[in-house]
């Protein structure tokens, strides 16, 4: 245990040197180009910095591009003069600094190269961290109303073309910018005629990608929208894998699916035909002003106002700039993709939709009296209440059972008191304090949920018992493993607990998956324990077993169990009917049996069901 403790610690020391960068996503701006523009500076603020220091190392290494053109007309303004007694020595100076400078680019470049790539891949890591901070604070509800694929979509894709926006910033449009006004600054010195010719570059460029930016802006947005598409439609094809071929509708999902690829691919053409047309039309304009600073310089040699050598120079120079402004220029597209990331990483980055636990005091030992205080609960989009007028009182160790048909509330109120839902009207009290006081992960720590879908991973069967623990004792697990009847079938396993289960438990049978999940939330030792029609889903024989290992565990604990067969809640201290979000009756099955009220309804109706679906079978 002690072993495991220190790779814990230093787990959390080595998460602790990724930055933390959520902070930078609140805007208070409602203007959409505000917050990404903001996100974006803040983001370079916070490594300003190390850009800057980046910045002067690309100077260093850049700077054999701009003294090379200096050097060749110097020797060519000088050859041209003919030998005189400084000749010699002149071109060897010039060739030692020229040397210099070209060997100092090795390091130089490495050194540059290895702190701005580290900077990026932080910035990036930083910001997945974030994410999956703001995805485990948001709402049950947030992720009932959005694709996993989409997510997925936003943190793989997204996240990564911010960091490759970051890398372009460094790399490439901090440095251009800095060489263009090297360049230009040499030229100036040099030459303020031909200088004010450069400034035509400018304006040219600027007007294309003017001309340019929205459409590139709407493919980047349109592309980005398909991919998430179908980023979601994968996901459930994958969930749905199992239904598919057992109704043997693999052609369907193939032709279905391939309509979706067929609109990325559509929408990828006119992407990369924008991108295309951008990037030809650049490079004619600058190729063009290339051959008129060309002749313009010529003319200024013949008419005496430049040396001969200072073509060269100035052409290199004009060359240079062009080459910096087409580099801004080009990297348009991949700016417009990586601030439509910003966009959709910020769409999670900026809801709302969360559960605030900041400020709220430490969660008091829960004893589990649990009481509901006329609570009315309506979803956000919604204007009917799907809870109405609900009281209820829960002593510490009662077991309560729910029930109804379906869409009458039951596992809204489980929802509510897992603290999923927050009450509209009326309190929901834990011990006698409003639930809404508690820091709900801590409270959490408290109760068990075992749902109507074992939810199990691909590990053994110990991993997906003990998931989130990060010390337990053999004995308490042997304990939940007896409890939840497990021993049953562990001898019949390769390798007993330890054996791996496979994706989602498939290796196993939903009876046992079930009392997998069961164990789950016993070794937690939960004051509370949710059942939420656990045994719904399974055959007879195995709804047995699951009985008997749900039977174990309830005893000394608060427990609410949302039945779907009401044979089996016959041990229930109370049972509570509910009807289109009301509570129609209360009491014990023989109290609700003698009325001959909905309850009643309700148990003839469900073992007509399942007489009729037994002699289905027979």
């Amino acid at each position: 245990m002690e072993k495991e403790a220190k790779i814990v610690k230093k787990r959390l020391r080595s998460d602790n040197a990724i930055p933390d960068y959520d902070y930078l996503f609140n805007e208070d701006s409602n203007k959409n180009d505000k917050k990404h523009r903001g996100f974006l500076w803040k983001i370079l603020k916070v490594n300003f910095w190390k850009i800057f220091f980046v910045s002067l190392l690309y100077i260093l290494q850049a700077a054999p591009v701009w003294a090379m053109p200096l050097i060749t007309a110097d020797i060519i303004n000088i050859a041209n003069a003919g030998l005189t007694d400084t000749t010699w020595q002149t071109i060897a100076i010039d060739s030692a600094i020229l040397a210099v400078l070209l060997l100092q680019n090795v390091p130089t470049t490495v050194f540059r190269s290895k702190i701005l790539y580290k900077l990026a891949r932080n910035a990036s890591a930083g910001i997945k961290s974030s994410v999956v901070r703001k995805l485990q604070s948001l709402s049950i509800t947030y992720h009932k109303d959005i694709q996993t694929g989409k997510i997925q979509s936003k943190f793989l894709k997204d996240t990564d073309s911010i960091e490759a926006l970051l890398i372009n910033i460094m790399q490439t449009i901090i440095p251009n910018i800095l060489s263009v006004i090297i360049s230009a600054a040499i030229a100036i010195y040099k030459s303020g005629i031909v200088s004010l010719f450069f400034l035509l570059v400018i304006p040219f460029n600027v007007g294309l990608t003017m001309f340019f930016r929205n459409r590139i802006r709407k493919s980047n947005r349109n592309y980005r929208h398909e991919m998430e598409d179908m980023s979601a439609k994968l996901s459930n094809m994958l969930e749905m894998m199992s239904v598919t071929k057992s109704h043997g509708l693999e052609e369907t999902e193939i032709v279905a699916f391939k309509h979706n690829i067929k609109k990325l691919v559509r929408s990828g053409l006119i992407l990369d035909g924008t991108n295309a047309h951008f990037g030809a039309w650049s490079w004619v304009l600058n190729n063009l002003l290339s051959i008129v600073c060309l002749i313009f310089c010529s003319i200024l040699a013949l008419l005496g106002h430049i040396p001969l050598g200072d073509i060269v120079l100035y052409q290199s120079l004009f060359g240079q700039i062009s080459a910096y402004v087409s580099g801004l220029i080009n990297i348009v597209p991949q700016i417009g993709t990586g601030m439509e990331a910003i966009s959709s990483v910020s769409e999670i980055m900026n809801s709302h939709d969360v559960e605030v636990n900041l400020g709220k005091g430490a969660v008091p030992e829960i004893i589990g009296n649990v009481t509901f205080d006329d609570v009315s609960y309506k979803y956000p989009d919604s204007d009917q209440y799907v809870i109405k007028d609900f009281s209820l009182d829960v002593k510490q160790g009662e077991c309560i059972a729910v029930v109804g048909p379906s869409g009458s509330g039951k596992s809204t109120i489980m929802n509510m008191i897992i603290g999923f839902l927050i009450p509209d009207k009326g309190r929901l009290l834990i011990d006698g304090k409003p639930l809404t006081e508690f820091n709900l992960s801590e409270y959490r720590h408290n109760i068990s949920v075992v749902p109507q879908n074992s939810i199990l991973f691909s590990g053994t069967i110990r991993e997906n018992i003990t998931y989130g623990l990060s010390q337990y004792s053999e004995e308490d697990l042997q304990r939940v493993v007896e409890m939840a009847n497990i021993k049953e079938f562990l001898s019949e396993l390769p390798n007993g607990i330890d054996t791996n289960i496979g994706e989602h438990g498939g290796k196993l049978s939903g009876g046992q998956k079930q009392r997998i999940t069961i164990a789950r939330a016993l070794i937690r030792n939960p004051k509370i324990l949710i059942l939420d029609e656990a045994t719904s889903a399974l055959d007879n024989i195995s709804e047995y077993h699951v009985q008997k290992a749900i039977a174990s565990s309830i005893k000394g604990r608060t427990t609410f169990i949302v039945a779907h067969r009401l044979s089996t809640i016959r041990d229930a201290d109370r049972i509570v009917v509910m009807d289109a979000g009301v509570c129609v009756e209360t009491g014990t099955y023989e109290e609700l049996m003698a009325k001959k009220g909905k309850f009643y309804e309700l148990k003839n109706l469900n073992d007509m069901n399942l007489k009729e679906a037994e002699e289905n079978l027979a």
